[in-house]
């Protein structure tokens, strides 16, 4: 019953706030119930966004008053390294680089390459210039990852061409 209630404000909220939700997890802790919520939107979401979804889901939790246990309001970007869990964070990470933990059927690999495409059960990966296929059952674990350095060097190419 909590949890549903606590679905419903954040889910409101999110679609009125003009945001999107990129996760929504409730975790409970021995200090208490951790409601952590993640929010994207193109070209970014900014502090400000973050702040004022938090506000408002706060004021209505605090209004309401359903949740008997001591909780934590935590509302943010996913990040730059972004854990992927639905078939829509791969989507919007294709062609970036990954880190894919999979079951090869013996055991459980780790490897870092490019998404290149999501299809409906499997996606497909560019690793050392060679494309592999990872159903989707099999992946364990998949979060984006951020190279500095690869930045830096897209910039200093955008800053030659005069971009």
């Amino acid at each position: 019953m909590m949890e549903k209630r606590v679905t419903e404000i954040v889910e409101n909220v999110v679609t009125e706030s003009g945001v999107a939700l990129y996760d929504f997890e409730l975790k409970r802790t021995a200090k208490g119930l951790i409601i952590a919520i993640f929010l994207t939107k193109m070209g970014g979401i900014t502090i400000t966004e973050c702040k004022t979804v938090s506000r408002k889901i706060a004021n209505i939790l605090e209004e309401e008053d359903f949740i008997e246990e001591r909780y934590f309001l935590e509302v943010s970007s996913p990040g730059l390294e972004r854990f992927l869990k639905l078939k829509k964070h791969y989507v919007s990470a294709i062609d970036e680089k990954i880190k894919l933990t999979f079951d090869d059927g013996k055991e459980n690999i780790s490897k870092i390459g490019i998404l290149k495409e999501v299809l409906p059960n499997e996606i497909k990966m560019e690793i050392d210039a060679e494309i592999i296929e990872i159903p989707f059952l099999k992946i364990k674990k998949a979060k984006t990852q951020f190279d500095f350095k690869d930045d830096i060097k897209k910039n200093n190419l955008k800053k030659k061409k005069g971009e």
